[in-house]
């Protein structure tokens, strides 16, 4: 087991429990439908991930090198992805336009999709035992 990715896991599901329920409720009236459906997407793939640290902590088919990259690729990717969408989706909320931000996005979609890479190619080169 690894600690580290039981607490992020742990601190992201948390989070993402706590974000969906204040879209549901407290959003809801506030921003459009459109608006609630990508935020509810953040939350999905915030969710999606906290679940593959949780994964990944008991699994020991990581070299530690790689493990250590998959962390790192996994946290900034939750926080970039679905932070800069959860941001986009209130826009109209507050003063900043965070449509500057919006490249942030696909940046924080490509580090998970790598994470994913790098997990799919340790897993195929496992040896049967």
């Amino acid at each position: 087991m690894n600690k580290k990715f039981l607490v992020a896991g742990a601190v992201f599901g948390l989070l993402g429990v706590v974000i969906g329920a204040f879209a549901a409720h407290g959003l809801r009236p506030l921003i459009t439908t459109e608006s609630l459906q990508t935020f509810e997407t953040g939350v999905k793939y915030q969710m999606y991930h906290a679940l593959f640290l949780l994964i990944l902590a008991g699994g020991n088919f990581l070299t530690p090198k790689l493990k250590d990259a998959v962390f790192y690729l996994l946290i900034f990717g939750i926080l970039f992805f679905s932070g800069s969408i959860y941001l986009l989706a209130t826009n109209n909320l507050t003063g900043f336009d965070f449509r500057s931000i919006a490249l942030v996005t696909p940046l924080g979609g490509s580090l998970l999709i790598i994470a994913w890479i790098l997990v799919l190619i340790s897993v195929i080169k496992l040896k049967e035992k």
